[in-house]
């Protein structure tokens, strides 16, 4: 199975990377650019989930998303690749799975009933990530007994509530960065293939995040070759699909890896 990338888009100013923040004059070049760079996915949110953010109202959150998501259904951007959303409130995905998006990209995990009906009623796949805790406080000295086997125990009760609704495709994330420390997610990333047994696609989200500061220091900026390593590391593990904010290095590293493969 050929590694799909996915490409991240956020509709906000408060985004832990300067980089892939954009406003939405500026999205219908950044989506094109993202689609002439090789991206099999576009992810786009509107809602900070980096660690100590606070969550907005879904009001709030579809007034940052709405002329964007209009923008992928009005040039049919879902033609030339698959667009998702990064977000956890029933009225956003509603309105961006109407506009032509057929993931819901949930950090929650579908902890909300309301977010598995709406990706049933529109036959989305749904993208279930770990995540320990909440943005605000995942990060608070993050402990487990077993970091593997609750993350496989989470994803085995997520994906039976998800069957339960009627939901078949399925992605599963296990969140690196969300409530977990570095030797937690270098533990997730060197066993990856411990997940491949639910049968299911695994993403991998580890772009320029600060378990590479933590190994390499570094700033958020300069952080490309380390999530270059990860996301390798990753799919050699088993990672199916990569979520980044540099589509283009990505799509060139992955090319030539596959090939040494």
């Amino acid at each position: 199975m050929k590694t799909k990338i996915m490409g991240i888009l956020n509709i906000n100013n408060d985004s832990f990377f300067e980089g892939s923040r954009i406003n939405t004059a500026a999205a219908k070049e950044k989506i094109e650019q993202m689609i002439a760079d090789g991206a099999d996915m576009i992810d786009i949110g509107a809602l900070s989930s980096r660690p100590g953010s606070e969550p907005l109202s879904e009001e709030e959150e579809l007034e940052r998303l709405r002329d964007v998501l209009d923008i992928v259904r009005e040039n049919k951007f879902y033609e030339k690749a698959v667009f998702s959303l990064d977000s956890y409130s029933p009225l956003c995905l509603e309105y961006a799975l109407e506009s032509g998006f057929t993931v819901v990209n949930d950090i929650t995990g579908l902890s909300d009933d309301e977010v598995c009906k709406v990706a049933k009623k529109h036959n989305a796949a749904v993208c279930i990530m770990h995540m320990k805790g909440s943005p605000k406080d995942m990060q608070v000295e993050p402990a487990y007994d077993d970091v593997l086997k609750e993350v496989d125990e989470f994803f085995a009760e997520r994906i039976s509530k998800a069957k339960s609704f009627g939901i078949k495709d399925i992605i599963l994330d296990v969140g690196i960065g969300f409530g977990k420390n570095l030797e937690h997610n270098i533990s997730l990333i060197k066993h990856h293939a411990k997940f491949l047994h639910f049968g299911y696609p695994l993403l991998i989200g580890a772009s320029r995040k600060s378990m590479i500061d933590k190994i390499s220091p570094c700033g958020v900026e300069d952080r490309l070759a380390g999530t270059l390593a990860v996301h390798l590391e990753a799919v050699r593990n088993g990672a199916d699909i990569v979520r980044c904010h540099d589509v283009k290095e990505h799509v060139r590293a992955i090319k030539v890896f596959e090939a040494l493969r």
